[in-house]
């Protein structure tokens, strides 16, 4: 089979784990604890993730400080996009008085979209380096993803947004991550491994900085729920567990 196509099979598995998070919170009153304890699980996946898949074989890769460098600028371009989106927010916020609440989780909406968007360039880079690699990579980001797609369209129902409307913003997630495989994909294909090391190491970067700027600090907005604490840890031991027996 072609590699592109099983690439981006491999990201149709977080996209779907995302809609389905989505689908539960569609089912289920949505408290702010919950909303704590699937944020908390997400985080320990992305760290899980960074630290223990995409870094130690980075940094294995020469020279190691091109590589670090990488993640380095990874975590600068979050920051710098995050200061965008929040400078946009301020704006339209400021302009509008009170379609704030409107603006919002459309603001959700764009956040969410590029932690997709770097998911699929994991997996298509990765794809072009080992099928194993990007197979266990899309499964951790299913793991992520659902408590992830969860915590939005909780959000989004939390802010009176209609069900058909959630729906179709829960289904619109599955551009941003085939959008992004594409581009991991062909961007590095057939080019020399740091290359396509360096790009993973980019959006490990980006990746270390959107849970500690934003997931952590989301999921105790309403307080700190001591249980969440079990599930940042199991989604942490969750993927090393996969990646023990996977990778």
């Amino acid at each position: 089979m072609d590699p592109f196509l099983i690439a981006l099979g491999f990201a149709l598995l977080p996209a779907f784990g995302n809609f389905a998070g989505g689908l539960l919170a569609e089912a289920f009153t949505v408290s702010g604890k919950t909303l704590s304890i699937a944020l908390h699980a997400a985080a320990g996946v992305l760290l899980a993730v960074v630290s223990v898949e995409l870094l130690p074989q980075a940094l294995e890769a020469k020279p190691s400080w091109l590589i670090i460098l990488l993640f380095f600028l990874g975590g600068v371009f979050f920051i710098a996009m995050d200061q965008t989106i929040h400078f946009v927010r301020a704006r339209m916020s400021g302009a509008k008085g009170e379609a704030e609440a409107g603006a919002g989780p459309w603001m959700l909406f764009f956040g969410v979209a590029i932690d997709l968007f770097s998911d699929g360039v994991m997996i298509g880079t990765s794809t072009t380096i080992a099928t194993s690699l990007a197979l266990l990579l899309a499964l951790g980001q299913v793991t992520a993803d659902v408590p992830e797609g969860f915590a939005t369209v909780a959000a989004f129902k939390n802010q009176g947004i209609p069900r058909r409307s959630r729906l179709l913003i829960s289904a619109a997630f599955t551009i941003p991550i085939l959008l992004g495989t594409t581009l991991g994909y062909w961007a590095v294909r057939g080019l020399p491994e740091i290359y396509k090391l360096g790009l993973l190491t980019f959006t490990a970067g980006l990746l270390m900085t959107l849970v500690v700027e934003e997931i952590i600090p989301e999921a105790h907005e309403d307080g700190e729920a001591r249980l969440a604490a079990f599930f940042f840890i199991g989604g942490f031991s969750l993927f090393a567990l996969l990646s023990a027996y996977l990778g």
